[in-house]
C-alpha cells in the first residue's frame, strides 16, 4: 500500500482519512442522481474531463467513487471503476476497448457467464480464441497480429485450474498486448495481479470483497503498467487527456456511461464496509477450505477433490509461489455410487446454493446448473463431470461443517 500501512488498516481507515461529509467514519451514501452547478463552465469542465466533479450518477457517485478509491487500493493499482456485476465490468470493459477487427485470447477454463457473453460477443463477429492457460505456450502459439487482449482468470471455477500468470505476464509486457486477469476466486487479499504484469483487473465485487451475499457489484481496475499511448482503439476525443488516464476513462466513458451496468450507491456502501473484513474472513475460509479438502481426499465415498492446496493438484506449487493461501473455492466429485442430489438434499448446515464468497458454506451441482448451457461436450473439455459438486467454504466452525458432510456421505 502507499502509506505502508497493512491490508485491513488501510481499508478500515481509508473513508475516513478521505474525511468524509460531517466527520462520518464511512463515506455517506449519495442517492442524488443528477448534480447542479452555479456556474455552468463548471459543469462543461466536467463534461470534457478538464476536473474532477459529478454531473450524472450513471457514471459518477461520490458512495461508488469510495468503493474504487479501496478496490485501488487493495489492487495497488492506478484506478478504479465500479459497475453493477462482475459481468457487467467484464463484457462493458470488452465493449469499450475491443473492435470487431480485433483478436482476443482468452482461457478455455473460463467460468461459465464469462464464457457464454464471450461466445455472444464471437456470434456478432468478434475473433476469440479459447486455449489451455496452465500453460504459456499454448497463449503463446494462439497469438495473432491483431490480438489485443489476452483474458484468464487466477483460478477457473469450478475445476481450480491455475492460470501460467506470470508467464502470460510477461508474454504480454514483451508484445505490447492488454493483459486482463480476472481476481475474484483469490481476492485482492490473496493476490494482487499487478504483481504478474496484469494490465486491467477484474474483480466480482459480489463475492469475497463484499462478503455477505448481500450486494452485487463488480469492478475493473487499471494496475497502471500498460502503455495506453500505444493501443490503436483510443477514442480521438479521449487522446488529448493525460495518457495514463486514457484506458480507464475510456472504459468509464464508452463503457459504464454507454452500456449503463451502473453500480448503486446503496450496494457499493454494503461492499465497501463488507470489504473492511476481507483478510479476516479469508483467512478463516482458507482454512477451513484445507481441512475439508483432505478431509475429503481421503474419504471412500469421493472420487476426486479440485483444490489447489492440496499436493496433488497440478498447479499446486505454482499456487504456493503466487498466492497467499490457497483460496475457499473448491468441488469435489462424488462416487458414481453416491446419488449426488440425494447427497447435497442430506446437507443440514451447507446450503444448497449459488453464488460464491459468501460467509455461509454454499453448494451446487455444478453440470446441472451454471455449466448447463454449455453442453456436455463443452463441459468434458473442461473437466467437469456430472457428478461434480461446487463449495465456497464459509466460516462456520470447522467441526460443524466436517460433520456435517460426515452425515450427508454416510
Amino acid at each position: 500500500m502507499t502509506n505502508k500501512k497493512g491490508f485491513t488498516t488501510t481499508l478500515l481507515h481509508s473513508d475516513r482519512l478521505k474525511k468524509p461529509e460531517h466527520g462520518a467514519l464511512h463515506k455517506p451514501i449519495h442517492t442524488s442522481v443528477t448534480y447542479g452547478y452555479d456556474d455552468v463552465q463548471d459543469l462543461v469542465n466536467v463534461f470534457q474531463n478538464k476536473t474532477n466533479g459529478y454531473a450524472y450518477s450513471r457514471q459518477g457517485n461520490p458512495t461508488v467513487n469510495a468503493l474504487e478509491h479501496k478496490v485501488t487500493q487493495m489492487e495497488n493499482g492506478f484506478a478504479t471503476v465500479a459497475f453493477s456485476t462482475g459481468m457487467a465490468a467484464i463484457s462493458s470493459t470488452i465493449i469499450a476497448l475491443i473492435k470487431s477487427s480485433d483478436h482476443i485470447v482468452a482461457s478455455s477454463y473460463l467460468f461459465g457467464n464469462t464464457r457464454s457473453i464471450f461466445q455472444s460477443f464471437m456470434d456478432m463477429g468478434l475473433n476469440i480464441t479459447f486455449t489451455d492457460a496452465t500453460s504459456v505456450e499454448n497463449i503463446k502459439n494462439e497469438l495473432k497480429e491483431n490480438t489485443r487482449l489476452v483474458f484468464v482468470e487466477t483460478i477457473a471455477n469450478p475445476a481450480t485450474q491455475i492460470a501460467d500468470l506470470e508467464a502470460i505476464g510477461q508474454l504480454c509486457a514483451e508484445r505490447g498486448i492488454l493483459y486482463m486477469v480476472d481476481n475474484t476466486m483469490t481476492s485482492p487479499y490473496l493476490f494482487n495481479p499487478i504483481d504478474v504484469k496484469a494490465s486491467l483487473v477484474i474483480n466480482s465485487l459480489t463475492k469475497y470483497v463484499g462478503g455477505h451475499g448481500n450486494a452485487l457489484g463488480g469492478s475493473v481496475t487499471d494496475t497502471g503498467l500498460f502503455n495506453w499511448t500505444n493501443f490503436p482503439n483510443i477514442y480521438e476525443g479521449f487522446k488529448k487527456l493525460k495518457p495514463a488516464t486514457l484506458g480507464v476513462t475510456q472504459i468509464r466513458k464508452k463503457g459504464l456511461r454507454d452500456a449503463g451496468g451502473t453500480l448503486s450507491p446503496e450496494a457499493a456502501h454494503s461492499i465497501s464496509i463488507g470489504s473492511e473484513t476481507l483478510a479476516l474472513r479469508m483467512d478463516r475460509a482458507c482454512s477451513n477450505a484445507l481441512a475439508l479438502a483432505n478431509y475429503f481426499e481421503s474419504h471412500p465415498n469421493i472420487k476426486k477433490v479440485y483444490y489447489p492446496g492440496l499436493a496433488n493438484h497440478p498447479q499446486h506449487e505454482l499456487a504456493k509461489k503466487l498466492f497467499t493461501r490457497f483460496g475457499s473455492l473448491m468441488s469435489i466429485e462424488v462416487d458414481d455410487s453416491v446419488d449426488c442430489f440425494a447427497f447435497l438434499n442430506k446437507l443440514a448446515l451447507v446450503i444448497k446454493s449459488s453464488n460464491l464468497g459468501d460467509t455461509r458454506t454454499l453448494a451446487i451441482p455444478v453440470a446441472h446448473t451454471i455449466f448447463n448451457e454449455l453442453g456436455a461436450e463443452k463441459r468434458a473439455e473442461m473437466g467437469i463431470s456430472d457428478n461434480m459438486i461446487r463449495l465456497s467454504i464459509g466460516i462456520e466452525d470447522i467441526d460443524d461443517l466436517i460433520a456435517d458432510f460426515k452425515n450427508a456421505l454416510g
